[in-house]
């Protein structure tokens, strides 16, 4: 089957930004629309030989910074393994989901722009749930107090081979009221499910995984966040500001002052007062 992304491999992984966001563009339509939320399931995501190395280079054995939970409801027999402690393979991929094409895919899938990675990996990077794991149904944090950002898209890319309907694990997802379950989907490999994050976006997979004890639910969790317009009101937005050195030239001097006169009259004249600035100070400076 061809991948949803179709990643190109010879050197790295590398995905054309134009080829990314035109491919979020067709699928648009189909994720703003969805009931109960904003979201899309996709197979095939990735190409073969990169869902195969995502799988390939998870983590078996325990890291030093992984994050395990035991608290019932809220996450049971969950593993998080940050990318960072992972092998060279592992964080090229997660780097790319941080990347560029990544954000331009996801800014036309979902019409939000802005859209922003989170290099901490705050939540996400490689999930894994063991045998009776589960994790109830909820609506995510909504801001990155690290970052002070807003949190907006989650993706998920199941890494299951083989799995089969009675070892439960299925995604579910709810209306606004909690009172129907609208969809469920099995964690199956190289499936992605994209969706909006907000504060009715709820979803889990609550029931006991029914798996042998050999067998885990294993995923990439990547979150998306954008910035707040208030940075406007709380910071002056200024240009960048030139400024000469004590002994440069003369005319280093005037260009760097040419420089910072336009930066500071677009950002505090009105546009008519400013064309007739700009004319008065061409004369002077001829």
């Amino acid at each position: 089957m061809k991948p949803i992304l179709p990643i190109e491999t010879a050197d790295g992984l590398a995905l054309e930004s134009t080829v990314a966001r035109r491919i979020g563009d067709e699928l648009a339509d189909r994720y703003c629309f969805a009931e109960p939320f904003p979201h899309i399931v996709l197979d095939d995501f990735l190409p073969e030989p990169v869902a195969r190395l995502a799988l390939d280079h998870f983590p078996r054995q325990a890291l030093a910074s992984d994050h395990v939970f035991e608290l019932g409801y809220a996450g049971l027999h969950k593993r998080q393994i940050l990318p960072e402690e992972c092998d060279g393979a592992a964080r090229q991929l997660f780097h790319f989901f941080n990347s560029r094409p990544m954000l331009e895919f996801l800014e036309g899938l979902t019409t939000i722009q802005g859209l922003l990675p989170d290099p901490y990996f705050v939540g996400g990077g490689y999930h894994e749930t063991g045998r009776g794991g589960k994790l109830g149904i909820h609506a995510d944090f909504r801001v990155n107090e690290q970052l002070h950002l807003q949190r907006r898209v989650n993706v998920i890319v199941y890494l299951n081979e083989n799995w089969i309907d009675a070892f439960g694990g299925h995604l579910e997802l709810w209306n606004s009221d909690m009172t129907s379950k609208c969809k469920e989907v099995a964690p199956v490999f190289n499936r992605c499910v994209i969706f909006n994050t907000d504060e009715t976006s709820y979803h889990g997979h609550p029931e006991p995984l029914a798996t042998p004890d050999d067998v885990f639910r294993r995923s990439i969790a990547l979150y998306y966040y954008t910035a707040s317009r208030e940075i406007l009101n709380e910071v002056p937005n200024t240009s960048t500001i030139y400024h000469a050195r004590p002994g440069d030239s003369s005319s280093t001097r005037r260009e760097a002052w040419k420089l910072r006169l336009d930066q500071h009259l677009r950002q505090w004249v009105p546009p008519a007062l400013l064309r007739y600035a700009f004319a008065v100070k061409r004369r002077i400076l001829r």
